[in-house]
């Protein structure tokens, strides 16, 4: 059974920075694509960043500079690294996981396992 398990997020002030992390366990293939997705009270799901196996990588206009998101190799953890935090970055941040996409998405339903997430507080 495959479990993701989000860490690392917390409470910073504005111009911050946080690195989340993401442990899968029970996936053992070589090939993925994975995700970092976030959500804010009232709002919908949004796509954050995504990776593929093959290093490639794509982000959300709206953290384009800020974040990187990294994986060193299939046994490695997910990573996702914050920078100039802004409060419009609060929000619950959540790891996916799916087999390999020919491309990276941020298309939530290109996803069938995700985590329970975890909270990033970003206050000015």
């Amino acid at each position: 059974q495959v479990q993701l398990v989000e860490s690392g997020g917390g409470s910073v002030q504005s111009g911050g920075s946080l690195r989340l992390s993401c442990v899968a366990s029970g996936y053992t293939y070589s090939k993925y694509s994975m995700a970092w997705f976030r959500q804010a009270p009232g709002k919908e799901r949004e796509g954050v960043a995504a990776i593929n196996s093959d290093g490639r990588t794509t982000y959300a206009a709206s953290v384009k500079g800020r974040f990187s998101i990294s994986k060193d190799g299939a046994e490695s953890p997910l990573y996702l690294q914050m920078n100039n935090l802004i409060p419009e970055d609060t929000a619950i941040y959540t790891c996916a996981l799916t087999p390999a996409l020919l491309t990276p998405s941020l298309s939530s339903q290109s996803y069938w396992q995700r985590g329970q997430g975890t909270q990033v507080t970003v206050s000015s």
